[in-house]
C-alpha cells in the first residue's frame, strides 16, 4: 500500500473518531427554573444561633447539599436593600449600576429621588409610579430574556417595591410587591398589562381582607421557650395583631410576611407556567429577616427568633414546591443577604461611659455654609444633604469662578473638626484615590451622577440625625464598624455540596449564574465567575 495513502487513511480515521467523541459528549444540563432568594438583613450569627429551632427542609438542606460560601460580602461600603439587590443582579457596584442607595438628592429640585420612581409609568393596583429607569446596566434576568429571545419567563416577587424592581430588571414579564396602604400585590405598567391570574388573586385572596384575622404568635412551643439573647432574660410569648393605618407596613416587618411571599410566589409559578419546558425560567423572591417594626433586637428578641424559624419553613416550602414542579435536580437555588443590618438606638451608651452622641446633619449644613460664607462671601454654598452626603451648589461655585477642588478641601478640613465625625471623603478624593486601601469600597458605593459632593463618615458609637428628621420622630441608627458576615449558597443544577471559607463578593454571583446558563454576563459586570467543580472549563 502506498505510504502516503496509508497516512491519509489513518488521519481520516482519527478525525472521524474525534468527531464521534465530540458527538458523544453531552452539554451540561440547564436548570429549568432558577430561583434567586434574597433575604433582607439575613446574618450568619442569627442563622446559626436559631439552628435548633429549624426543620430539615430549609436552611439545613441548603447547608448540607449546597455550595456554601460562608464569608460573603458586598464590594462597596454600607449597602442598603436597593443597592444590594441591584449589585446582586447586575454583577457590578453602584459606581457603574447607578443605584448608590434607596434615594438621593435631585440637584435640580433639591428633593429626594426614590430609586425606582418614574412618573412615566402608572401602577397596577397602586398609585405608585415605578420603573427601573435609574438602573443603568442590564441584569442577569435581562440577559436571560435576550438569550432565550424573550421565551424564558422572568418574574420577581418581593414585599418591597425597590427590591421587586431591581430583581425584575428591565425585561421581566412581571414584577410584584405589596402596597403599603392596601396590602394588594401590585405592579407597574412598565411591565405591561396586569396578568389576569394576578387580578384573580387580588379579588379572592387579598391580604387586605385576610390581615384582620392574622395574629402573629410563636410558631410553636419550642420557639416560645428558646432564648438566645442575653438581655432581659426570657420574655413571655408575644402576640401581635395588624390593625390601623400602619397595619400593612407593620406586617411587612414581621415573620408572617415570608409566608405571604411564598403564597404569592407559588401562585405565580403555577399561573405563569414556569419550569414546564426546556427553556430556563427565572423567579426572584425577597424575604425579610430584620427586626419587627425596625426596632432594636432587645425590644423584640423573641419575634426575631420566630422570624428566622418562619423564614426557614418558607424556604423549605418554596424548594419543595419548585422541585415538585420541575423535578429534583432540575432547579438552581441561590440564597444570600442584602448585607446590611439595622441597628437602632436602644440604650443610652453614655451611662456605660462609651463614647457616643448624635451628629445633626442640619446643624452641620448650617455651620459649613457659615464657614464658606466667611471664606468666599455671601451665598447659599450648601444646597442640602441626604443621609451622610452633602450637596454643594455647583452652579453658584461655577458662576463665582471658584475652584471646586479648593472648596472641597476646605470643607473637608472644617467638617473633620466637628464632634462625631470620623472622616470626610470628597467626590474627588474618592475618584482619585479609588485604589487606596480602605477607599475602594467607598468609591464603589459612590455614583458620580447621583451621590453628594461630600461624604461624612460617622464615628463608631455615634448616631446620625438627618437634616429633614426630628429627634422624636426618627429612629436613629448607631454607627458600627464591626464585621457581621452572611452566607452565599448555590444548590441544585451545576453545583456540588461543599463549604468554602474564602471571602467572596456578591458581584461574582451574576457571572456565575451566567456560566451555568451559558449566557452573557450583565453588560456592566467585569467579574469572573466563581469556580464550579462539576462544570466544564
Amino acid at each position: 500500500m502506498n505510504p502516503r495513502y496509508t497516512l491519509k487513511l489513518f488521519s481520516t480515521i482519527a478525525v472521524l473518531i474525534s468527531f464521534c467523541k465530540v458527538e458523544a459528549q453531552e452539554a451540561p444540563v440547564l436548570p429549568r427554573l432558577v430561583v434567586n432568594i434574597m433575604v433582607d438583613q439575613l446574618r450568619t450569627d442569627y442563622l446559626e444561633a436559631f439552628a435548633p429551632l429549624y426543620g430539615s427542609r430549609g436552611f439545613a438542606r441548603l447547608m448540607q447539599e449546597g455550595s456554601v460560601y460562608s464569608q460573603a460580602e458586598y464590594p462597596f461600603s454600607k449597602p442598603d436593600r436597593s443597592s444590594a439587590t441591584a449589585c446582586f443582579f447586575s454583577g457590578t457596584t453602584p459606581y457603574d449600576n447607578g443605584i448608590p442607595s434607596q434615594q438621593w438628592l435631585d440637584r435640580q429640585t433639591l428633593r429626594p429621588v426614590y430609586c425606582v420612581d418614574d412618573n412615566n409609568y402608572i401602577g397596577h393596583l397602586t398609585t405608585e409610579k415605578t420603573s427601573p429607569k435609574h438602573l443603568s446596566v442590564s441584569t442577569i434576568s435581562d440577559e436571560l430574556k435576550v438569550a432565550t429571545e424573550g421565551k424564558g419567563i422572568v418574574i420577581s416577587v418581593s414585599p418591597f417595591r425597590d427590591a421587586a424592581i431591581m430583581s425584575a430588571g428591565h425585561a421581566a414579564d412581571a414584577c410584584f410587591w405589596i402596597n403599603d396602604l392596601t396590602g394588594q400585590w401590585c405592579s407597574s405598567s412598565y411591565y405591561g398589562e396586569f396578568p389576569s391570574w394576578a387580578l384573580v388573586y387580588s379579588r379572592y385572596s387579598s391580604l387586605q381582607e385576610r390581615i384582620k384575622d392574622i395574629t402573629w404568635t410563636p410558631s410553636n412551643e419550642i420557639v416560645g421557650n428558646f432564648s438566645y439573647f442575653v438581655s432581659k432574660g426570657l420574655k413571655k410569648p408575644f402576640s401581635h395583631n395588624f390593625k390601623g393605618n400602619h397595619a400593612i407596613r407593620e406586617f411587612k416587618t414581621s415573620g408572617m410576611v415570608n409566608e405571604e411571599v411564598n403564597r404569592y410566589a407559588t401562585h405565580c409559578i403555577a399561573s405563569a407556567g414556569m419550569g414546564l419546558d426546556a427553556i430556563t425560567d427565572m423567579l426572584s423572591v425577597t424575604y425579610y429577616a430584620g427586626t419587627f417594626q425596625h426596632e432594636a433586637v432587645s425590644i423584640y428578641p423573641m419575634e426575631l427568633q420566630d422570624t428566622y424559624v418562619r423564614l426557614d419553613n418558607a424556604i423549605g416550602q418554596l424548594i419543595d414546591e419548585v422541585e415538585k414542579r420541575v423535578g429534583r435536580g432540575n432547579a438552581l437555588f441561590i440564597l444570600t443577604s442584602t448585607g446590611y443590618f439595622d441597628e437602632p438606638v436602644s440604650n443610652n451608651l453614655s451611662q456605660y461611659r462609651i463614647p457616643t452622641g448624635t451628629l445633626d446633619m442640619h446643624r452641620l449644613e448650617m455651620l459649613l455654609n457659615m464657614y464658606l460664607i466667611a471664606v468666599y462671601g455671601q451665598g447659599q454654598w450648601v444646597e442640602g444633604s441626604l443621609g451622610k452626603e452633602i450637596y454643594l451648589n455647583q452652579k453658584l461655585i461655577e458662576r463665582s469662578n471658584i475652584n471646586l477642588t479648593e472648596m472641597l478641601e476646605m470643607s473637608s478640613a472644617f467638617i473633620i473638626q466637628l464632634a462625631g465625625v470620623k472622616d470626610v471623603y470628597t467626590s474627588q478624593r474618592l475618584s482619585l484615590g479609588a485604589w487606596t486601601p480602605g477607599i475602594s469600597k467607598l468609591r464603589n458605593a459612590y455614583n458620580p451622577h447621583r451621590s453628594g459632593d461630600i461624604l461624612v463618615q460617622v464615628a463608631p458609637g455615634w448616631s446620625l440625625l438627618e437634616a429633614n428628621a426630628t429627634i422624636t420622630a426618627s429612629k436613629q441608627n448607631i454607627s458600627r464598624e464591626s464585621y457581621t458576615n452572611f452566607p452565599l449558597i448555590f444548590m441544585g443544577t451545576g453545583f456540588e455540596p461543599k463549604k468554602i471559607e474564602i471571602p467572596v463578593t456578591i458581584d461574582h454571583v451574576a457571572p456565575t449564574i451566567s456560566k451555568v446558563l451559558r449566557i452573557r454576563s450583565p453588560n456592566g459586570c467585569g467579574q469572573a465567575p466563581l469556580i464550579i467543580s462539576n462544570q466544564p472549563k
